[in-house]
């Protein structure tokens, strides 16, 4: 039985929540620009686009717990093995799940659960022309054919983080979700924790001359109020092809991407994106992504030193040839 002293407390506690909740404010640096630094995640479990299963960008309760427990489910699946040796010759799978860090929750945004990260168009999905989605499966169907090392996907090769996870835009996979932010007066550099990529966003700068394009593009930064705005473009070549478990997509090195960072509480970042590129989609697509902090420091991510996978392929690859 609740006594009087808690009955009494109660009315007091409901009172001082949001006061505390509205106590946040935004921190500034000694040059004036609003401060995004620390270490911060982007797990979720939700995707890049709207599963066929739910019609709306906004889940109910009961569809957000589906999709919550569902990964909980994949991820004590994957420890499912059968008794005894694995055989050879056949698929012997990959990681097990404590080595996997998906997230947990689906996307929210503004306290409202989301089925897909893409915000827009309507129906949640990458909206490809017809020519250039030809173009993505073709160009799926023949990554999966190489057995060389130089036309591996860059994951594999440790150049740059599976799928988009360097971005931009900077989405999240099965694993290394985490990034840091470094500001100074000229520049914001975000370290990306899968394959160690920094990107450096140059604020007020020029762009680079057209013949360079890095791996992460060329990004210039201006601040728009409490909101960093950055446009890249000048991606690498190499990077066309933006491929993991959690998404697929197709760019080119000339798409745009416009990210908006704006830090709205002591432990979160909303960040929202627009990519546009006339000759791959029919119209500008847009995501929003929270981004969580976490504790840091964010370690090496020693990709090379471990990597074993392109040895295993390229030996598979010549078994299969001589037989």
């Amino acid at each position: 039985m609740m006594t009087k002293s808690w009955q009494r407390l109660i009315p007091v506690l409901l009172i001082a929540l949001p006061v505390q909740a509205s106590d946040w404010q935004l921190k500034y640096l000694p040059w004036g620009a609003p401060d995004l630094q620390g270490a911060w995640t982007t797990a979720t479990v939700s995707l890049l686009e709207r599963p066929s299963e739910y019609e709306n960008l906004v889940l109910t309760e009961a569809q957000t717990i589906e999709v919550e427990r569902g990964t909980e489910a994949m991820l004590e699946e994957i420890d499912q093995l059968e008794e005894g040796d694995l055989g050879s010759g056949s698929d012997v799978g990959g990681y097990n799940a404590a080595w996997l860090d998906p997230g947990s929750r689906v996307v929210r945004v503004n306290g409202a659960p989301h089925s897909s990260i893409i915000v827009s168009p309507d129906d949640g999905q990458v909206p490809y022309t017809f020519t250039s989605r030809l173009r993505k499966y073709w160009n799926m169907y023949k990554l999966w054919q190489r057995d060389n090392p130089e036309e591996q996907d860059l994951g594999v090769r440790c150049m740059v983080g599976f799928g988009s996870s360097g971005g931009p835009p900077m989405l999240p996979v099965l694993y290394n979700n985490n990034y840091q932010f470094v500001q100074s007066p000229g520049q914001v550099l975000i370290l990306v924790e899968m394959n160690h990529n920094i990107r450096t966003i140059r604020i007020d700068g020029t762009p680079l001359p057209a013949s360079i394009r890095p791996w992460l593009g060329d990004s210039i930064g201006h601040w728009e109020g409490p909101t960093l705005v950055v446009r890249t473009t000048q991606f690498h070549r190499q990077q066309n092809m933006r491929m993991a478990i959690k998404h697929q997509f197709m760019m080119s090195p000339d798409s745009v991407v416009v990210e908006r960072f704006t830090r709205v509480g002591e432990k979160e970042i909303q960040y929202e994106f627009t990519v546009e590129d006339e000759e791959i989609y029919t119209s500008v697509w847009r995501g929003q992504l929270p981004m969580y902090a976490t504790q840091g420091p964010i370690y090496e991510y020693a990709c090379h030193e471990g990597n074993y996978s392109i040895s295993n392929i390229l030996s598979g690859a010549r078994t299969e040839e001589r037989e």
